[in-house]
Order: structure tokens, then sequence, then C-alpha cells
């Protein structure tokens, strides 16, 4: 069984049916026992980093998280929740993460440019993925696969081995990484179409 952390924060329902168009069910829970059950567990993420770090506390689910990982259930975080794997971010303060990954939440630099023309922030839309490892997740997926993208901040890991991939947007950034049961990726996987696809579905059948 698949338990999708419902914290308040994330597109839950979108994770949910796509796992349910690869054929695993997913089980939306804000019920903590139930993540310790779980034979693998997703922490999804929207909005603002202290705000999620916050509602995970509030909700019980810290100890449950830091549990599953140590016990080696696969695990994966999407979006902010990739981010609140790692050490602390510095949107809107400092705030400190799980502490799962040791690494910083860092904000796009302003004034990024390509060909001369000014990069928006957040990222929005899709984008390119350059492997540097390949986590069993990421079977099939082909080196310059695009993937979609909502954000402003990205992941910085003190230990650059847990890489998974990196994409280039003004500059060239961390877009997912892969430590032991533990595999994450800032952009959405449910809203990647096949390729999306294809990770939740090489997830679904780790073992």
């Amino acid at each position: 069984m698949i338990a999708i952390i419902d914290y308040g924060m994330g597109n839950l329902r979108s994770v949910q049916k796509g796992f349910e168009k690869i054929g695993s069910e997913a089980v939306v829970t804000s019920d903590p026992q139930v993540v310790l059950d779980a034979d693998r567990v997703v922490l999804p993420g929207v909005g603002a980093f202290r705000d999620c770090m916050h509602n995970l506390e509030q909700a019980g689910f810290v100890e449950p998280i830091q549990k599953v990982i140590a016990a080696g259930k696969p695990f994966l975080g999407i979006c902010v929740g990739m981010q609140l794997l790692f050490s602390d971010s510095v949107e809107f303060g400092h705030y400190k993460g799980l502490d799962v990954i040791p690494g910083h939440v860092l904000r796009f630099p302003d004034q990024m440019t390509v060909a001369g023309e000014k990069l928006k922030v957040p990222q929005m839309g899709w984008n390119q993925l350059s492997f540097k490892r390949r986590p069993p997740a990421f079977e099939g997926i082909d080196d310059g696969s695009n993937v979609y993208f909502v954000h402003s901040y990205y992941v910085k890991p003190d230990d650059s081995s847990v890489i998974a991939t990196t994409s280039d947007y003004g500059i060239e950034f961390c877009s997912s990484v892969w430590k032991d049961n533990v595999v994450a990726t800032q952009f959405h996987p449910e809203k990647s179409q096949a390729v999306g696809l294809r990770i939740l579905k090489n997830f679904a059948e780790l073992t």
C-alpha cells in the first residue's frame, strides 16, 4: 500500500490519480499510523516551506517520516516535499527542515537571463533532466526528458553524490535526489505525462 501524506499542503488528489493511472492503489491519509504501516510513502508539497514544515509538525508526521525512512521503505518526496527533506530553507526567513538529506533550500537568483531575456521566477513549465546518477525509480527515463516544474526555490545538497538529475534555469540546479531508499523530485511527476507516470510506476514497484 502506498500512503500519500495529507498535512494540508499539496496536490494530493492529482498525485493519487497519477498512481491510479498506472494501476497502483494509493491512499491519501492524515493518520500517522497509516503512514507507519504503509509499504511506500509519498510526501507531496505545494506552498511555502515554513507553512509546510509547521503543518507536518502539528499533524504529528515528523517522527513517522523519520521512522519510515530509517526502516528502509521506499519514500518519494515531490516539489516542496523534496525541499522539506533538507536541513533548512531561506524562504521567508530561515526555517529548519527534516534534515534527512544535509543541505539547503535556496531561492533562484534575481535577474537571471538566457540569450538576453530575463527569466521569470517562479519557473513554471517544462524543463529537461540531465542525469548524474540513475535511481531505480528513473529506469526507462531518457536523458533530456522533459518534466513539469513550478518553483521559486531549489535544493543544494551538501554532498553532491546524492544528486540524481540537474536541470538548467539560468543556473544549473538539482532537480532530483537519490539517497538509499529516498528519491525526491523538484518537478511534479503527476503533471509530467508519460515520463512522470513511468517514475510513479517504477516507484510503486520498488522492493
